[in-house]
């Protein structure tokens, strides 16, 4: 489709102080003479020029000239860095050409399979902003209502990792480990990182934000060090401490994965697909080349089905072994939280009381971590297997993993007023007597985040009851902090209505779907 000519009149560049959160958006007056004779229209796209440099845009018309007056063509913060001149230059703009990969997109609604020569076109438009965010939920949705076949996330996983930086460590052994997520609490990759790094085994880890969750690794990171790090800041941390835990956005590894989280959070999808190539750029960008995933079962986790989590540990496996990265996955129980707290602070919480060897450190926590860490150390070729546990424990508690843990803290950028639990407090109390026979993670992790988590780091669930504990009518299960009165009500309201747990005899205690 060839372009509309270009309007030879210039328009006055503003900068509107809005964070449009991986889009990029430009605002026209309705009275602008260009809007009127060229016939743009709000939400298409448009070219923005300046001295050689183009950039693309969602228009948006407004009426109040206290936005952007006529003969003004107004930015928002992601699009005014990008073009990188000064408030009041001269711009042009035209229409933009659609994304031929949009094409492809039909084309997969309709049922066909992608080449990778689909999915790097798709990628590359997207990255360059020629898509809106209605157009990639139309391609997030296709590939989720669809289904991608191995291959398609293969190629899917190579376009992702390819949109971005790639960094090379130069070593033959790069760990990591990644949790599919579902679970509230797990912040197992905060412990892993310190032991692993403490034995001297590199493990760079990179972390997205949460999509679903009331916290991810670098949400809750984030209430300790700080974890936007630019590529040399992250080459420095990890040369020095032999880790890290920082988000993987600002290094731009697999930029394409940040992009579309913004649109996957509020439309909730998280398809196996997706959730492969997601994990698999990422780790493939940072340079891993071995890496231990973590896959929980249970009634209310991500995957609730042994057959299911045999599957995805296949695709996994197929997808890894043809990018060349040594690739181990363990099926974990995910009947119910692990740790204590849910929401950043909480969590963050939890996972220095087990550093500490605190007597109130959470003890799944702990045994989870070392277990996890222990078959991270495995990958060690002088390590024998099976005695990975043992010294991941003698690295913990001998106060090894807590110096580390400080030291990568102090590396990042330690945090100098540290969020605490919001104060907006209720505790959701049992209506019988009996055991805790089953907690749902779904609701746990809605709660959380109806408290303001992990936006209001201080946010989130402090549970006081686990599976198996014996109970009292009137005795509290877990405790709701909030910052805010509106998040407050909510996560109260839907606590009231429906508490995630359920109180019975003895006998019905939820049992595990694999061996804990």
């Amino acid at each position: 489709m060839s372009k509309r000519k270009r309007s030879s009149e210039h328009l006055k560049l503003r900068h509107v102080a809005v964070d449009t959160y991986h889009e990029n958006v430009a605002y026209l007056n309705s009275e602008c003479a260009i809007y009127r004779a060229e016939g743009f229209q709000a939400l298409s796209k448009i070219e923005i020029s300046v001295n050689n440099h183009n950039v693309l845009a969602v228009l948006n018309v407004v009426h109040d000239p206290k936005i952007v007056e006529p003969g003004e063509l107004g930015l928002a913060d992601q699009a005014f860095e990008q073009l990188g001149v000064e408030e009041g230059s001269p711009v042009r703009i035209e229409h933009a050409e659609r994304p031929r990969s949009m094409d492809a997109v039909r084309r997969k609604i309709a049922g066909d399979r992608l080449s990778p020569e689909d999915f790097q076109d798709i990628t590359r438009d997207i990255v360059e902003n020629r898509y809106s965010k209605m157009e990639m939920a139309a391609f997030l949705v296709a590939a989720h209502q669809g289904g991608l076949d191995r291959d398609e996330v293969l190629y899917y996983t190579q376009a992702m990792a390819d949109s971005g930086q790639r960094l090379d460590w130069h070593e033959s052994l790069v760990a990591d480990k990644h949790c599919i997520g579902g679970i509230p609490g797990n912040r197992t990759s905060m412990l892993v990182v310190p032991i692993v790094a403490a034995h001297g085994m590199l493990i760079p880890k990179t972390s997205s934000r949460a999509i679903t969750s009331p916290a991810g690794t670098a949400d809750t990171m984030e209430v300790l060090a700080e974890v936007n790090l630019q590529p040399k800041k992250l080459h420095d941390v990890v040369r020095k401490e032999r880790g890290c835990l920082a988000w993987g956005g600002t290094a731009n590894l697999a930029p394409l994965d940040d992009i579309l989280i913004a649109v996957e959070r509020p439309l909730g999808i998280d398809a196996m697909g997706q959730m492969v190539a997601s994990i698999l750029s990422k780790k493939l960008a940072a340079g891993s080349t071995h890496l231990l995933i973590d896959i929980p079962v249970g009634q209310t986790a991500k995957i609730r089905r042994m057959h299911e989590a045999l599957q995805l540990r296949k695709l996994f496996e197929y997808v890894g072994d043809r990018l060349g990265v040594h690739l181990e996955v363990v099926i974990t129980d995910g009947r119910q939280p692990v740790g204590r707290g849910i929401g950043p602070v909480l969590e963050a919480r939890d996972v220095m009381q087990v550093l500490q060897i605190d007597p109130e450190a959470p003890s799944d926590l702990r045994q989870k971590a070392l277990r996890l860490a222990g078959r991270v150390l495995e990958f060690d070729p002088d390590i024998r297997g099976g005695s990975g546990f043992a010294i991941a424990r003698d690295i913990l508690d001998s106060g090894r993993a807590l110096a580390k843990m400080n030291a990568i803290i102090q590396a990042q950028g330690e945090i100098s007023e540290r969020p605490q639990p919001g104060e907006l407090t209720f505790e959701v109390a049992a209506v019988r007597d009996g055991f805790v026979i089953s907690i749902n993670n779904l609701l746990m992790n809605r709660v959380a985040s109806l408290a303001g988590a992990p936006m209001d780091k201080g946010a989130g669930v402090d549970l006081l009851k686990k599976i198996g504990d014996e109970v009292s009518k009137g005795e509290s299960l877990y405790r709701i902090h909030a910052q805010f009165k509106a998040d407050f009500l909510f996560a109260c309201g839907l606590a009231e209505r429906d508490s995630g747990y359920q109180i019975g005899d003895e006998k019905h205690i939820q049992i595990p779907l694999v061996d804990s």
